[in-house]
């Protein structure tokens, strides 16, 4: 009990300031099922803190302030944005399911970790794509550029075909490989070009723990932000009409899986799967948000909802949450689908957050796609300044995303996924402490140096 009463006391005192208006709000009533009308903040401006709603405040009505923040980050994330990754002014959010949206404009990991551990172009310049990805016709590329509306920039890359920890690579119900990228924002991108952690020997110069900036309600300035998405080729049994889609160049990584060959098609993916990990100043642990799409699996115990799922075949005898057998090659095409179930439910107040903010969307834009996506939990730390425990004592204890975390769903300890807990082992390439990411792990050697072992 007092230890829950100090939980309290601190978060009262984290958030007693609302989050900041902007221009760019819109207030939609959106009618809810039981008859109750809600207003939701439909907004480009990406919130700095939670806005503190309990009377009195209660470790449950701090779960769902957070789970509002992720619903406010996710809006602003997907916001139609202009060339240079800017939010664009007087547009309808869901007008355009195909347009570039801010988060798109960011850097990936693979235009941040270059071989030899060269210096990443700068941000806003053109990302240096795979030499097999010249193959790709200067029409084609066009087309696709002109579907994503994205004047001046070639499509995103995606080349990672693997789940974290190499669990296995996700296959749809086409059987094609699910395909997954990782980007940052401008604040991260920048302190990893300063400090020249982009490079094996630059973290070796830099020797001490990463400290990346964090959002500050107090000043307005936005921290370090990261997103994981996942996405699955539009084609056979998938709906472009239902997702958000993007054309991207999948990209075959030779040095992602042993036999794989380099190879690259221009491609229109829909996204399924989408993860926020955000530093904020009373959140030092990061705020790990995690959306997917309403479609993608079933939730184990629960009857089935809908006539057919993006990752579950109720027909299919294959086993449950299960990768397929090795050797793992995302150009085997008609590998037998995995069949998906989500392992932990999704709790009663997301579920009517999720419907509060679908509802919303889909009345400020009739069949937006992005009312087809809901969020599974926020995991945030429920005591940030903890001296014994470093990872904040983590509430929920575990999450899960069905796309990006299918085959370490569950609750056990050290082999459930639990983001905050998890990403505290994380350390870069010198050993030192690399702030809940993995990233800084990517960085590799300089020539020079190798020539020096």
């Amino acid at each position: 009990m007092k230890s829950t009463f100090k939980v309290l006391i601190l978060f009262i005192s984290l958030f007693m300031l609302n989050a900041c208006s902007d221009k760019k709000e819109k207030k939609v009533h959106g009618s809810l099922p039981n008859g109750n009308t809600s207003d939701v903040v439909i907004s480009a401006s990406i919130p700095t803190q939670i806005t503190s709603t309990g009377k009195p405040v209660t470790l449950e009505s701090l779960q769902h302030d957070f789970d509002e923040l992720s619903w406010q980050t996710f809006i602003a994330l997907n916001w139609p944005a202009n060339t240079d990754g800017t939010p664009k002014k007087n547009v309808t959010f869901g007008e355009n399911e195909s347009g570039l949206t801010v988060w798109q404009s960011w850097k990936s990991s693979r235009e941040i970790f270059l071989p030899d551990g060269k210096k990443p172009n700068a941000w806003g310049e053109e990302e240096n794509t795979p030499i097999v990805c010249d193959s790709i016709s200067a029409a084609d590329l066009k087309n696709g550029i002109i579907t994503l509306t994205q004047v001046g920039k070639t499509p995103n890359v995606l080349d990672e075909s693997g789940e974290p920890f190499q669990t296995g690579p996700l296959i749809d119900q086409n059987g094609n490989y699910t395909r997954y990228e990782i980007l940052t924002n401008e604040v991260m991108f920048d302190y990893i070009v300063k400090n020249k952690l982009y490079s094996y020997q630059g973290q070796e110069t830099f020797g001490e723990d990463a400290d990346f900036p964090f959002s500050d309600p107090d000043t307005g300035k936005e921290g370090a932000i990261m997103v994981k998405a996942a996405w699955i080729k539009m084609e056979g049994k998938y709906d472009a009409r239902n997702f958000h889609t993007a054309y991207a160049l999948v990209y075959d990584n030779p040095h992602e899986q042993a036999g794989v060959k380099s190879s690259c098609k221009l491609v229109k993916v829909g996204l399924v799967g989408f993860h926020i990990a955000h530093k904020t100043k009373g959140d030092p642990q990061w705020i790990w948000s995690t959306f997917e799409h309403v479609a993608n699996a079933p939730t184990q115990g629960e009857a089935l909802n809908r006539s057919f799922y993006n990752y579950h075949d109720p027909k299919s005898t294959y086993p449950v949450n299960e990768p397929p057998a090795r050797p793992w090659n995302p150009a085997n095409v008609g590998t037998t689908p995995t069949k998906v179930e989500r392992v932990i439910p999704i709790d009663a107040d997301a579920k009517a957050l999720n419907t509060k903010y679908q509802v919303a969307l889909e009345k400020m834009f009739k069949g937006s796609v992005w009312a087809n996506y809901e969020l599974i939990s926020t995991q945030w730390p429920t005591d940030a300044t903890s001296v014994s425990d470093q990872t904040g004592k983590p509430a929920p204890t575990f999450l899960a995303n069905a796309t990006l975390e299918t085959y370490i769903q569950g609750k056990v300890p050290q082999t459930s996924s639990n983001c905050i807990a998890c990403h505290n082992n994380a350390s870069m390439t010198n050993g030192m402490f690399s702030d809940f990411t993995y990233l800084l792990q990517r960085a590799e050697k300089e020539k020079e140096l190798e020539k020096k072992k």
